[in-house]
């Protein structure tokens, strides 16, 4: 019998989230394994033993869906982002519920880039090449050719729970690999609505296995497992150390995306107007719990008063509230834990004597009285943090941005540059050359200017220092799920 997970949406507007991410806490919830057209219900086993039937199903799986070509598995993939599609705004609002962010996000965001993943990875496995080489006077020609790995173990966040996991789900079986998926087990109610789907758009049994469980017990098993290869895992730094460390002696290989603590650097010369409007929204979007969000703005002095002003009167206007009213741009942090975790890095400010401009303490947030024990936060603007300060160093993964001024160009870059992550960064300025060569500078795997968030899903994504290990994205996946072969034939 097929039973969801025991936090199947039903909370009230998010007034209670389910618990956190990565592999970090321990759920009481239900554990067990699911597999596309092979639903395991086990509450009983061990998570080890489900991750065993889970690894099992994969290997079995694997030779078949190995053997398919590249356009008969994008016929799968295609079926099943076309039913996520159709069930767009049931599959939005369970988001909402389960994770605590808007209805409208769930379904211009989340949604809609699952759906792409599925489309975009499918398309992009038709088209890799492979090298050639001709060697004379040897009379030989060498060629390359890639074959998928195997059995792939995919740990995904609970910020962006579905978008994240086809993220990674859709490059593995496109290549060929068959994958045990772990959601957090804070925010697991869509992959098994997905699950569901994957029957009806013909994934054949043991390509996909989706296991329910603690990331101290579930997806410690996962990693640690000799017949699994490869990890794609992205979370906390904190987590990814230990992953590194259990998967290790297997010499797994591994892709990693962490935290980030991600500058935004606004010149003189920029176009405050966009500039404001665009950074309030990398600040301050699902709640600040995207690994991507704007966390410490650098301003050039001569236009700091003016910038200040403008975007904390944009702050105020980014509306908090209950996650399926259309008017407010955020919804709940997503869990009790994760909220008091944010609120302590403005008390830190207070104590610090740095100043709150508005959120947290500050203003009066507004919310129906059914809702009141929700866990909402304002977007909370701080400045007058030294470059030191846990503020300005620390991933907060909140609402809550710093705000200070810069003299010097290279000033700034050291100071942009003076983190231990190194995910993302963002320029502001109409100077052409500056943009490229700050963007040089800039310790960062990602850099945009005079945007945010814009992505062509064929370029690398992944970052630098403590924010992760490898690249993800359409040739950079490709080569992670697959090994490269070197055949020399002599004439």
């Amino acid at each position: 019998m097929l039973r969801p997970p025991r936090h199947a949406p039903h909370h009230p507007q998010r007034m209670q989230n389910s618990p956190s991410s990565d592999c970090d806490s321990e759920s009481s919830r239900d554990n067990r394994m699911m597999s596309s057209a092979l639903h395991i219900t086990r509450p009983e086993a061990s998570d080890w033993l489900q991750v065993e039937e889970a690894v099992q199903a994969a290997r079995d799986a694997f030779p078949a869906w190995a053997s398919r070509s590249p356009a008969d598995r994008a016929q799968v993939m295609n079926r099943l982002a076309d039913l996520i599609e159709a069930r767009l705004e049931e599959f939005a609002r369970a988001e909402s519920k389960d994770q605590g962010k808007t209805v409208t996000f769930a379904r211009t965001v989340d949604i809609p880039r699952s759906v792409h993943n599925l489309r975009f990875f499918a398309s992009s496995a038709l088209h890799h090449t492979t090298d050639c080489s001709q060697m004379e006077p040897a009379g030989c020609l060498n060629y390359t050719i890639r074959c998928p790995v195997g059995v792939a173990a995919l740990i995904s966040p609970w910020n962006l729970p579905l978008y994240l996991l086809t993220w990674k789900i859709a490059p593995a079986i496109a290549a060929g690999n068959t994958v045990v998926a772990k959601p957090s087990e804070l925010t697991s109610v869509t992959a098994w609505m997905m699950c569901r789907l994957m029957n009806e758009a013909g994934l054949p049994p043991g390509v996909v296995n989706v296991v329910f469980g603690s990331g101290m017990r579930a997806g410690d098993a996962l990693v640690s497992h000799p017949d699994v290869p490869l990890v794609s895992f992205t979370g906390s730094t904190a987590t990814a150390r230990v992953i590194a460390e259990r998967s290790a002696p297997y010499c797994k290989r591994l892709s990693l995306e962490l935290g980030g603590k991600n500058p935004a650097i606004v010149f003189a010369d920029a176009d405050l107007e966009r500039c404001v409007a665009t950074t309030v929204r990398s600040s301050f979007s699902n709640q600040g719990e995207i690994c991507l969000c704007t966390s410490r703005v650098f301003v050039e002095r001569s236009v700091y008063p003016e910038f200040l002003r403008r975007f904390v009167a944009a702050a105020r206007q980014w509306k908090t509230g209950v996650p399926s009213d259309p008017a407010n741009s955020n919804g709940a942090l997503v869990s009790r834990e994760h909220l008091e975790k944010v609120r302590s890095f403005v008390k830190l400010a207070w104590e610090e004597g740095a100043q709150v401009h508005c959120g947290e303490g500050v203003d009066k947030l507004e919310v129906p009285e059914q809702n009141a024990g929700g866990y909402y936060m304002l977007p909370t603007v701080v400045t007058g943090a030294t470059d030191s300060s846990r503020l300005m160093q620390e991933e907060i993964f909140g609402p809550v941005v710093c705000v200070a001024p810069f003299d010097l160009e290279e000033e700034v870059i050291l100071r942009a540059n003076g983190v231990r992550y190194g995910l993302a960064a963002t320029v502001w300025s109409r100077d052409v050359g500056r943009v490229h060569r700050v963007a040089k500078q800039l310790q960062a795997g990602l850099v945009w200017t005079n945007c945010w968030l814009v992505r062509d899903l064929n370029l690398p994504f992944g970052g630098m220092k403590n924010s992760g290990v490898g690249r993800e994205g359409g040739k950079d996946s490709h080569h992670f799920f697959t090994e490269v072969k070197t055949v020399t034939i002599k004439h």
